[in-house]
C-alpha cells in the first residue's frame, strides 16, 4: 500500500477558483412598522430543489460591481486545514484494521486484537494529544453496559474535550464509532477489519483533535469515539442519555463521521469531489438547518469538496450515531462518502486497500473547515425584521454583531429547497439591505450569518419565513 503525502498546493489552487462575491451598500430604514416575517413553520414537503447561485442581475439594486478577486481568506483556517496529514490518517486506519475485529463481543484483554486493543489505541492517541496540547485537551472514558447475542459486556465511549473561551457559545460534538462487525453480526471472533467502516471516521476524529487542540476556540468542542454503534447505536444512546442529558450540556451541533474514506462505488464508479450530508427532517428541522449552514460554510471555506445535502436522516434501512442526538432534539448530521461499495461493508473485504488517502484527507479538511466556522465564526445576528420601504421594496434589518466585518444573507426559494442561495454584504457598519424581491413570490425564507475580519463565516441565524 502506498501512503500518499499531503499536498497543500491543492488548497491554494482551489481557493483561486472561488466564486466572485458582491458588495452591497444601503441605508438603515427609519420606518417603525412591525416586522413582516415570522419564525419558521412546521412540517414541509420533501425537498426537491438543489443549490443555485444568485446572478448579479438578480441581486438587490444597490449592489455594487463585482469584486475583482476572491473573498478574503482566513489564514488561520487555511493553516489548520493544511495541518491534516495523510500519513497520520492512514496509519490510524491501518492500525485499527490490524486488530482483526472490533466487535463488542471480541476479546478485551489482548494487546493486538479485539475491541479492548482498539479502545487502548484510540484512548492512547487522545492521551498523547492531551500532552502535546499543553492541557487544552482533556480525555476520559464513559463506560456503559451492553448485551448482544446473549453476552453482557462493559463498553466504553472515549471522550475528549476542548473548553471554549465564550461561555454562551455552546458545545459542538464531533463523533465517529470505533467498533466493527462482520456479516454474522453475532460472531465476536469473525474477521471484521472495518477499515472504511469506520476506521476512516476515527482517523479523522483523532487527526481533528490533534489539529484543533493547537489553539483555543470560541465554542467548546467535544470529540467522541463511540463504541457499540454497529449494534443499534447503543454507545451513542448511552452517551446522550447517561452523560449529556443529565448534565444539561448545551449542544449546538453534532457532526458524525461514518464511512468517509473512499470515492469508489459499486462497479468501479468514482466521485472524488463530493461528500454526502444526512440530517433528520422535516426540511425546516434544526438538523436540516445545520446541514444547510455547513453546506454554505464549505462552499466558502473548503472549495476542494462539495457537500451534497440529502433528504433523509440516513440511507434507507441504515442508521448512524447522529440519530441518537437528533432523536433527543439536538441538531445533528452525518457525513458519508458520495458512493458506496456494499461488497466491502461488514465483511473481510473492508480493508485499507479500499481507502483512498487523498480522498480521506480532503474529506477531513472539509469537515474541519465547517467545524472551525461553527466554533470560531461570529455569533449570528438577532432581532431580524423586514419592513416596508415603499414602492414594493422591503428593508431587511438586523442587530449589528460585535466585530463583524460583513454579513451573508441566505435565501430559500420554496419550502422544498434544500440549500441556500446567498449574497454578501461586505461594507463595514451596514446592517440592512433594501430589495424588491424580499417577497413570498420570490423567496420562502431567509437567514443571516456574520463574518469576521478574516472572512470567516459564523453560524446562520434562525430561519424566518417571508410573509
Amino acid at each position: 500500500m502506498q501512503i500518499m503525502k499531503r499536498h497543500t498546493s491543492l488548497l491554494s489552487l482551489a481557493f483561486g477558483l472561488w466564486m466572485l462575491f458582491l458588495l452591497l451598500a444601503c441605508n438603515l430604514s427609519n420606518t417603525s412598522e412591525p416586522p413582516t416575517i415570522a419564525p419558521r413553520a412546521s412540517s414541509t414537503p420533501p425537498p426537491t430543489i438543489s443549490y443555485a447561485t444568485l446572478s448579479p442581475e438578480e441581486l438587490p439594486q444597490v449592489a455594487s460591481t463585482a469584486v475583482a478577486g476572491v473573498p478574503q481568506v482566513d489564514a488561520n483556517l487555511l493553516n489548520l486545514m493544511n495541518q491534516i496529514e495523510t500519513d497520520r490518517l492512514m496509519l490510524h486506519v491501518d492500525t485499527l484494521q490490524n486488530f482483526r475485529t472490533r466487535h463488542v463481543n471480541s476479546v478485551q484483554n489482548l494487546p493486538d486484537q479485539g475491541i479492548g486493543a482498539a479502545y487502548n489505541y484510540v484512548m492512547g492517541q487522545f492521551e498523547d494529544i492531551v500532552t502535546s496540547s499543553q492541557a487544552r485537551l482533556t480525555a476520559f472514558p464513559q463506560p456503559f453496559e451492553v448485551t448482544w447475542a446473549d453476552v453482557t459486556s462493559d463498553q466504553r465511549n472515549i471522550v475528549a474535550f476542548i473548553s471554549g473561551t465564550e461561555a454562551d457559545a455552546g458545545v459542538i460534538v464531533v463523533g465517529a464509532h470505533y467498533d466493527s462487525i462482520s456479516i454474522d453480526v453475532e460472531d465476536g471472533s469473525a474477521y471484521a477489519p472495518g477499515a472504511n467502516d469506520n476506521a476512516s471516521g476515527i482517523a479523522a476524529l483523532i487527526e481533528m483533535a490533534r489539529v484543533l487542540s493547537t489553539r483555543q476556540h470560541h465554542a467548546s468542542i467535544m470529540f467522541v469515539a463511540f463504541a457499540a454503534e454497529e449494534i443499534n447505536r447503543q454507545g451513542s444512546i448511552a452517551f446522550v442519555n447517561n452523560y449529556l442529558l443529565p448534565r444539561d450540556v448545551d449542544i449546538t451541533a453534532m457532526i458524525n463521521m461514518d464511512i468517509i474514506g473512499s470515492y469508489y462505488g459499486q462497479d468501479g464508479t468514482v466521485d472524488d469531489r463530493n461528500i454526502r450530508l444526512y440530517s433528520a427532517g422535516p426540511n425546516n428541522s434544526p438538523s436540516r438547518h445545520l446541514a444547510r449552514t455547513m453546506e454554505l460554510m464549505a462552499l466558502r471555506h473548503a472549495p476542494n469538496m462539495s457537500i451534497q445535502i440529502q433528504d433523509a436522516v440516513d440511507r434507507e434501512n441504515r442508521y448512524g450515531d447522529h440519530q441518537s442526538f437528533s432523536d433527543a432534539g439536538i441538531p445533528a448530521v452525518r457525513f458519508i462518502q458520495p458512493l458506496e461499495d456494499y461488497s466491502r461493508q461488514h465483511n473481510d473485504r473492508d480493508t485499507i486497500d479500499g481507502v483512498q488517502g487523498v480522498y480521506l484527507t480532503r474529506a477531513t479538511q472539509t469537515i474541519l473547515a465547517t467545524i472551525t466556522a461553527l466554533a470560531d465564526g461570529p455569533r449570528p445576528p438577532e432581532n431580524i425584521a423586514l419592513r416596508d420601504a415603499g414602492n414594493g421594496a422591503r428593508t431587511l434589518i438586523w442587530e449589528p454583531v460585535s466585530g463583524a466585518s460583513g454579513y451573508i444573507v441566505g435565501l430559500r426559494s420554496s419550502p422544498n429547497t434544500l440549500t441556500y442561495q446567498s449574497f454578501e454584504i461586505s461594507e463595514p457598519g451596514v446592517n440592512s439591505v433594501t430589495w424588491d424581491r424580499f417577497t413570498p413570490e420570490d423567496f420562502y425564507s431567509l437567514a443571516i450569518a456574520a463574518k469576521d475580519s478574516a472572512g470567516l463565516m459564523g453560524p446562520m441565524s434562525q430561519e424566518y419565513i417571508i410573509r
